[in-house]
């Protein structure tokens, strides 16, 4: 456990990576396959419970791939009891798109604020490289595909890119205005020790990594992009909110991931204070921000 004491006593934007499994195989995925774990629903249920109690507001869920366990139900079940029973203000999921039905749409749609799909490049033989595709699937398609079911079922659509060696000098721009996010988050590769880099690790993410002058040069040329929501790896650290499969939060700060005691056992309070969390960070990555798709459309004027 982090010795580090989180200064934050209130979890109000929370990131649930509640499962390590994927599909896809990126060579600098940070939350990797380590188990294939998932907490039973009504546990992970109990757990977002407290979590609103101890004051979320903002609850998004990751892996993996959140798709992947249960055919999309798991995930789906979790976003409505989040808006229709806990009533919070907004809940995400972030998503590589591969594996999102206009079945799942239909069904989950109307409970989630925010769509987030992966995509680190518009050359397909770039995403094969980094290793963000499936076999007979074009990832480019599949993304426009999601793209136009939240445009249908009223989903705010988002993308998030992960800056590389291999896309760091691709120009995104006309792509990413032409299908018109209401976020681009484009995010500086990150090492995180025993995840993507160590003798432990599945990834080694080396070949991957830029510096910040790269990384500084790839803003610079996408500043135009109304878009755009840059974050350099030291943002990264300490800034989120981050839950594992276990319910436990983690630590980034010190390079690798440091759990907390389980939340489920010790509860929000007591845990929280080994998040490693940082409030000002978060808050200086622009972490606060209009986050329920009811708002987002009187402010980004979106016509659905």
């Amino acid at each position: 456990m982090s010795d580090f004491e989180s200064q934050a006593s209130i979890p109000e934007s929370v990131n649930y990576h509640f499962t390590r499994q994927c599909n896809y195989k990126c060579g600098f995925c940070y939350h990797t396959a380590l188990t294939s774990h998932v907490l039973p629903i009504e546990e992970a249920k109990r757990g977002l419970k407290m979590l609103k109690e101890a004051g979320m507001q903002k609850i998004n869920f990751s892996g993996g791939e959140p798709f992947l366990h249960k055919r999309g139900r798991f995930v789906g079940d979790l976003v409505r009891y989040c808006k229709q029973d806990l009533q919070v203000a907004s809940a995400s999921i972030i998503s590589n798109g591969s594996l999102i039905t206009e079945k799942w749409m239909q069904e989950f749609g109307q409970f989630v604020d925010i769509l987030g799909v992966s995509c680190d490049s518009f050359n397909e033989e770039v995403n094969q490289k980094i290793g963000r595709h499936a076999k007979g699937k074009s990832h480019l398609e599949t993304m426009r595909r999601v793209r136009d079911w939240c445009k249908e079922y009223k989903v705010c659509f988002k993308i998030n890119s992960v800056i590389n060696a291999f896309n760091v000098d691709e120009d995104m721009a006309g792509h990413i205005i032409q299908l018109n996010p209401v976020r681009w988050k484009i995010f500086q590769c990150l090492k995180v020790e025993g995840e993507n880099h160590g003798n432990s690790a599945l990834r080694n993410v080396d070949s991957f990594l830029i510096s910040d002058e790269q990384f500084k040069g790839f803003i610079s040329r996408h500043a135009h992009v109304p878009q755009l929501v840059p974050e350099y790896s030291e943002m990264m650290k300490r800034s989120y909110i981050i839950i594992d499969e276990y319910f436990r939060f983690l630590d980034n700060g010190s390079g690798r991931m440091v759990p907390s005691k389980p939340i489920l056992e010790v509860g929000v309070k007591a845990a929280l204070k080994f998040s490693g969390f940082i409030e000002k960070k978060y808050l200086d990555r622009g972490g606060r921000y209009n986050w329920s798709k009811n708002t987002i459309c009187q402010d980004k004027d979106l016509s659905w």
